[in-house]
């Protein structure tokens, strides 16, 4: 996955932004009307904004409670685990874009239930969407952005090597929600939530 993506503005049948004399976007400035330096192209004041980027994934379970998780193939945190999930594709869902980021990274066949948080990192300029879904069948085998995949039961889960903090974000708040349906989309944890989180382990 890119780091990051300039969202050009062409339209849905790929009409270039600039006319072709143009040199393209290449001066930051602030455009009439707004508050902030934007990529514009001197030539002609198109503009070439940089917006965040949507992340969609799942905590997908076996009917026997394990968990599926991705050992990555690829940087940012090569070999260490992760719950599958990726950057959403144009004209997807937020649910078709979980549902295909497990099959891409596991070869799993999963239903979503429903949203489970959304979490803001301004950082690095996204939003991640978690959903909870359940495998359709246990059989999971590496795409190719993971090195393995495997079923974990709670106490199997490699804690220390998980690759980010959402992910042990929405493993925590997918344990403390069993059973439940009807809860509100989790978002960041507060500091006490982390605190807790962190006498569990």
């Amino acid at each position: 996955m890119p780091d990051d993506k300039i969202l050009n503005g062409g339209t849905a049948d790929s009409t270039p932004p600039c006319a072709p004399d143009c040199g393209g976007p290449r001066v930051r400035a602030i455009p009439p009307g707004e508050d902030r330096e934007r990529l514009m192209c001197p030539d002609c004041g198109y503009i070439a904004y940089q917006n965040p980027l949507i992340v969609v994934g799942a905590v997908a379970t076996w009917e026997d409670g394990r968990i599926l998780l991705c050992r990555r193939a690829i940087e940012p945190r090569k070999g260490f685990w992760t719950l599958p999930a990726g950057y959403m594709e144009e004209r997807e869902s937020t649910r078709d874009g979980a549902a295909r980021e497990a099959w891409e990274e596991a070869r799993a066949r999963i239903a979503i239930d429903h949203l489970l948080a959304i979490y803001d990192i301004p950082r690095i300029s996204q939003v991640q969407m978690i959903f909870r879904a359940r495998l359709l069948s246990p059989e999971v085998e590496p795409g190719p952005e993971s090195l393995e995949v495997g079923l974990f039961a709670w106490e199997e889960i490699p804690w220390a090597e998980l690759a980010f903090p959402t992910v042990v974000w929405a493993l925590r708040e997918h344990r403390e929600r069993l059973g439940r349906d009807d809860c509100a989309p989790a978002v960041n944890p507060t500091p006490d939530a982390l605190a807790r989180w962190d006498r569990m382990l």
